[in-house]
């Protein structure tokens, strides 16, 4: 675990929020969201001061910087010149950076784009989620789908060519007709990156209540069933294979040379830095690496007069110590094995072995052979991997190796 730092950037805002979100994300006010944003920029000005107070080695290079959210494009063109100056006065920003916003179709404003392309923002992650009218108004998005049609030709002519798409299998009055149309529209729009999610309702989210309580005024009743869901991505993992967009995790597929680098940062255990609401981290901290994580709450984020989610308190060696985790040898083979099985690469054992020692991996190697014999992962020489039905259930596969070694 080495190299430039990735920075996460959390935003927030939304227009609207869907039915079925329950992220730590709102409508707020203009006012709201400039506190906001000057409260972020103390957080970036003080991350080297704040990782030095907990032990943590904190890169000044960088190479990824992805804002995320609630829907960053929100933001004015002047609050992201604030933002932009202040990261590059805490970091060195690589020449060749992959910059990502995420935006709501329709939601990106002209003055703001060229502020962006002006800062090297050079990729776009569209919350599509669906190109019928009828499916994205049942949970609460603004857009249609001529709406997203001409943003992705806007952004083309503007110059940004990284562009990714997102579709939900399983929104409200969903049909394998119109799940058939999304994809194929997705595959039309020429973007070299899409991801499919299946539909999860949070239970605290209005969907999920009235799901709960049986209701009707958020189309509870509409929502697909389970196995369709589950049908419906993995026709589309084929659909989308079939034109050269490959998957390489579990709901992310891209052409060659177009996988997210940031993202690909989570899941090879590559230091990032998250800033802003909820937003997490992880960074070395001599043999051990630590995971830290922002308030999830607006006001008590904005409250914190130090500017950030850190405790400043002397780095205790102890695990969950001042509201931080530390990661030891046996965390670290967890973890390198549950997000290297995200990826459709696998793990090499032989990497794990050398990294872990033998007898860690031996503990492991019943449990993965209890996998494999219920054809959730497959094993080729030392190289583990899930296989279609093991991405579709592999949360069981990530909680009985944990529950393994934790054993």
């Amino acid at each position: 675990m080495a190299g430039p730092v990735g920075i996460y950037i959390s935003v927030p805002f939304c227009k609207a929020k869907c039915t079925f979100c329950n992220f730590a994300s709102g409508v707020f006010g203009a006012e709201r969201m400039q506190q906001y944003v000057e409260h972020l920029c103390d957080e970036i000005r003080l991350a080297h001061v704040t990782a030095d107070k907990i032990a943590a080695s904190l890169p000044r290079a960088t190479d990824t910087i992805y804002f995320g959210g609630g829907t960053p494009s929100l933001l004015s063109a002047q609050q992201f010149r604030q933002i932009f100056r202040h990261l590059r006065r805490e970091f060195d920003v690589a020449a060749d950076a992959e910059i990502t916003l995420e935006c709501a179709p329709g939601q990106l404003a002209d003055e703001t784009l060229e502020e962006l392309l002006r800062q090297r923002m050079n990729r776009i992650s569209f919350g599509v989620q669906s190109f019928v009218n009828e499916e994205t108004a049942a949970v609460g998005r603004l857009h249609t789908r001529a709406q997203c049609e001409a943003e992705l030709r806007r952004v083309r002519t503007a110059g940004v060519h990284e562009i990714n798409v997102d579709l939900i299998a399983g929104l409200p009055h969903q049909t394998a007709e119109s799940w058939r149309f999304s994809v194929e529209q997705a595959i039309a729009s020429g973007a070299p990156h899409i991801s499919v999610y299946m539909l999860e309702v949070d239970d605290e989210s209005r969907l999920g209540r009235e799901m709960l309580e049986k209701g009707s005024r958020y189309s509870a009743a509409a929502v697909p069933r389970g196995d369709e869901t589950a049908e419906w991505y993995q026709q589309a993992c084929s659909a989308l294979d079939a034109v050269g967009i490959s998957q390489y995790e579990i709901s992310n597929f891209a052409r060659a040379g177009h996988r997210s680098r940031h993202n690909l940062k989570y899941w090879k255990r590559q230091p990032y830095l998250g800033f802003g609401l909820d937003a997490h981290s992880m960074l070395t901290a001599g043999d051990e690496a630590v995971r830290f994580a922002n308030s999830s709450d607006l006001g008590e984020y904005l409250g914190n007069k130090e500017a950030t989610g850190l405790p400043l308190l002397k780095f205790k060696r102890e695990r969950q110590a001042s509201g931080i985790d530390v990661i030891g040898p046996v965390e670290a083979f967890e973890e390198s094995l549950f997000l290297g099985l995200r990826l459709n690469e696998g793990v090499d054992l032989g990497s794990l072995r050398g990294q872990f020692g033998g007898d860690t991996l031996r503990e492991m190697m019943p449990a993965l052979f209890e996998i494999r014999d219920a054809g959730l992962i497959e094993v080729d020489s030392d190289r583990v991997r899930l296989t279609p039905r093991g991405r579709m259930a592999s949360n069981e596969v990530f909680s009985r190796l944990l529950i393994t070694t934790a054993a």
